[in-house]
């Protein structure tokens, strides 16, 4: 089934109470004007008309939507209402922080037609939180989600890793509680140094030391780990390409185009060692995995491929497309060469 397409408004700190550590919002959302219900209704507009009448999600993203007053979220909801009336939007979903959900404003947001709450836990460690500036707590992330999920909304929610005060045993342990809170789908956003944040000027006094890119595709791997054994689906991992840090914006940490397909390809070379146990040296060995699995199971450079032949004594090692949807990794074949 076809992933359903999202057009994303970004209200950069609309809202928000504040200042992260890591946000510089405008040069993650690229917007410099001002959001109004009039241009949101206009980016809709645009949107829908380049997917020439496939279904689409409206998503109102960027800052903490419903920390703005009320009367501004009511305006921003019933600009995108003749959209969903006509059946050329199917959804809406916002973003927002999790000290700044209650039980009024999920009954705004459902009169407003959301059918999706995603919520910026980004840890679930209260030194990692105080350290970021976060200004709620791992509480307040617990709370908010048993909230969301039981007014029926779908729920997903985002964290970090990389940042100020975290450490892999704190960011497995957020992803494990995450886990447990039983979400529709996860975001893993590895922290990136962009310039004018504070966390910038840690970074140039030396008061901070960001993750490689490897560290985090490492980490992520492991994390995908938790989420799949657990049944949640991992909607992104790392920074959209397309968005706006490009232009010099990114100074240092984990931000590469390429980081899902990396932490894919850690994650699934783990499970395959567990699938590849028992089989003898020297073996021809077939590999069967879900479709989209096959690219990062070979790896970039047939990477996996050719760690899984020297740890294992492998002869050769084939990769093959086997569930068409779903499915896990199999042995479909083992042989030993004449």
């Amino acid at each position: 089934m076809a992933k359903e397409r999202i057009i994303p408004i970004f209200i950069p700190h609309l809202g928000c109470p504040h200042r992260c550590v890591f946000c510089n919002q405008n040069s993650i959302s690229g917007e410099q004007v001002p959001v109004t219900p009039r241009t949101a209704a206009e980016t809709l507009k645009a949107g829908l008309s380049k997917l020439g009448g496939e279904s689409a999600q409206a998503a109102f993203y960027g800052g903490s939507f419903t920390a703005i007053p009320a009367a501004e979220q009511e305006a921003f909801l019933q600009a995108v209402q003749p959209f969903l009336q006509s059946g050329k939007l199917t959804g809406l979903r916002v973003s927002t922080r999790p000290d700044c959900i209650d039980g009024e404003t999920l009954a705004r947001l459902r009169a407003g037609g959301v059918q999706t709450v995603e919520l910026g836990a980004q840890s679930m460690d209260g030194e990692v939180l105080r350290m970021s500036r976060r200004g709620h707590t791992a509480e307040d992330t617990e709370r908010a989600a048993g909230l969301v999920r039981a007014a029926g909304f779908r729920l997903i929610l985002q964290m970090m890793t990389g940042l100020p005060g975290d450490s892999r045993e704190k960011a497995l342990e957020t992803g494990r509680v995450l886990a447990a809170l039983q979400p529709d789908g996860v975001r893993i956003y590895p922290a990136v140094v962009l310039r004018d944040t504070a966390l910038f000027e840690l970074w140039r006094r030396g008061e901070y030391e960001p993750q490689s890119v490897e560290a985090a595709a490492e980490l992520c791997g492991e994390l995908l780990e938790i989420f799949h054994e657990a049944g949640i689906p991992v909607i992104r991992t790392g920074l959209n390409p397309s968005e706006d840090l490009g232009g010099g914006q990114a100074a240092a940490g984990a931000y590469h185009p390429a980081l899902g397909e990396m932490a894919r390809s850690r994650f699934l070379y783990q499970r395959a060692k567990r699938v590849l146990a028992g089989v003898p040296e020297g073996s021809d060995a077939v590999l069967g995995v879900r479709r989209e699995w096959v690219s990062p199971m070979i790896g970039q450079k047939r990477e996996n491929i050719r760690k899984l032949q020297a740890e294992f004594g492998l002869h050769s090692l084939r990769v093959r497309p086997v569930f068409p949807d779903g499915g896990e990794i199999v042995l479909l074949e083992v042989a030993k060469p004449f």
